[in-house]
């Protein structure tokens, strides 16, 4: 079995019960996979963090329902142990687009016979993998209402089995006997007991949790996750739930690849939004990824036949990478050579002229843009729709793809051709024109896009990366 865990709503205490008990069966050698339910980039590089293997992203919006439930029975099948990390709150999604506003190029798995109100929430998720629900619970403010709260979402969806309770923020012993005197009645397991922790604090900042690779006292917060969890989890009980159900799946296609492409995957702490998945299909189709810093490295990696820049947060660092001018100007010169390059959020604004900081100011960038990348409050952010107005290197004109946008920045340009009309995921609400296309070589985007259920894209992109050949680069 596996057990997902999901919270009454945002801010509970999932991503603190989460890694605790990473943190736990980690350190008690019991290999475990985790999975993160949505778009989220931050919350598994702790679980990666404390477990040593990547979590995968369960994203039915991004992906398909199909290709959710291969992903998790594949990589489920390879540890002992496994444990989802919901999204939100338990029944917190969106809407699937009724089928009028679905364009020519929509993959037959988004084609839903109903429209589904809480699609790719930590419920339907649950529901599509028959995986039974581990609810978190914020008691700081509460005592007789957690049995009213739990009843609830207990009985709000007959398909959800929900299979015990965590106590998160308990005041005192007295506080936490109000809070069993009130749930006696459901007979629901209480799994775990967290009194208030106002020492583990994971800092944040403005798009969410700082990235691990950020924080130099992250061992010492998993020590107290670990003791923390020893102590307040019901392990008797949770280790029977935690357990993988081995279940044979068919074996993988064996891919005859061509020789290895290398292509120069920027990864620091500027650059480190992937998913995993993203990654190991470039490597299945025959590319050798060759990791790369724009903040140290002073040159691109040798032989490189394209360029992958993922998101992250560039503003932050944005005076490092202004005071690299060496690699700023190799990377500027194998796009303008003809380098086949894709390039998401964070990568979009490294290419850019400018970039301004949280602070206001301005420092030099990559320049294949003419561009300038802006930093302000409104955070950018929710599923998209996105058609494809010209073709370009991973997409052709027309195509409708599904991606995410996360971002605190705009930019101010000049008139160029987007690459994309986007429009939010359920409804035909019109959000925009974005992206980049020109170079023709470059695909650059606000849109983070997986590409699980979307094997032509990497395709696409490879096969532009075998016909490259120029002197700059070899």
């Amino acid at each position: 079995m596996a057990l997902i865990i999901a919270g009454e709503r945002s801010g509970v205490g999932k991503t603190t019960v989460t890694l605790a008990l990473l943190s736990c069966l980690s350190r008690r050698d019991l290999g475990v996979q985790s999975f993160k339910v949505g778009p989220d980039y931050i919350d598994p590089m702790f679980h990666k963090y404390v477990t040593g293997r990547a979590c995968r992203n369960l994203d039915p919006v991004l992906t398909s329902e199909r290709y959710v439930q291969k992903c998790f029975l594949h990589h489920s099948n390879l540890c002992e142990y496994t444990l989802i990390e919901g999204v939100m709150g338990l029944f917190d999604g969106v809407s699937t687009p009724p089928l009028p506003l679905l364009k020519k190029g929509v993959k037959k798995e988004h084609l839903l016979k109903e429209r589904i109100n809480n699609f790719a929430s930590t419920a339907h998720i649950a529901k599509l993998l028959n995986i039974p629900v581990l609810l978190v619970i914020d008691c700081s403010r509460l005592s007789g209402s957690v049995a009213a709260i739990i009843h609830g979402y207990s009985s709000f969806d007959k398909d959800i089995q929900i299979a015990g309770v965590i106590l998160n923020r308990v005041g005192s012993n007295r506080h936490l006997s109000l809070l069993k005197n009130s749930l006696e009645p459901l007979q629901i397991p209480i799994f775990g007991i967290l009194h208030r922790q106002d020492n583990i604090t994971i800092p944040d900042r403005h798009l969410g949790l700082i990235p691990a690779a950020e924080i130099p006292e992250l061992n010492q917060i998993i020590d107290k996750l670990v003791n923390l969890g020893e102590t307040c989890f019901d392990w008797e009980n949770l280790l029977p739930l935690l357990r993988s159900t081995k279940i044979s799946s068919p074996s993988p296609p064996s891919t005859h690849s061509p020789p290895s492409l290398k292509i120069a995957v920027a990864y620091d702490k500027a650059f480190n939004f992937y998913y995993q998945d993203n990654l190991d299909l470039l490597k299945d189709l025959g590319a050798e990824l060759i990791f790369w810093s724009p903040l140290e490295d002073t040159e691109l990696p040798l032989d490189i036949k394209g360029m992958y820049f993922g998101g992250g947060f560039p503003e932050v660092f944005a005076q490092k990478l202004a005071e690299n001018p060496s690699a700023r100007d190799a990377v500027r010169k194998a796009i303008s050579s003809g380098i086949p390059t894709v390039a998401e959020c964070g990568g979009l604004m490294y290419l850019c002229e400018q970039m301004l900081d949280m602070s206001g100011k301005s420092w030099e960038m990559v320049g294949i843009l003419p561009a300038q990348a802006v930093m302000d409050k409104r955070l950018t952010l929710g599923y998209r729709r996105a058609i494809a107005l010209q073709d370009s290197l991973l997409v052709d004109k027309g195509k409708t793809i599904y991606g995410h946008e996360f971002h605190r920045s705009h930019l101010i340009s000049g008139s160029h051709q987007p690459l994309f009309e986007t429009y939010r995921f359920d409804c035909d609400e019109f959000t925009g024109k974005e992206g980049w296309i020109s170079p023709l070589n470059l695909h650059a985007s606000y849109i983070h896009m997986h590409w699980g259920s979307s094997r032509e894209i990497p395709q696409r992109f490879l096969e532009k990366c075998r016909f490259f050949d120029n002197v700059f680069c070899s």
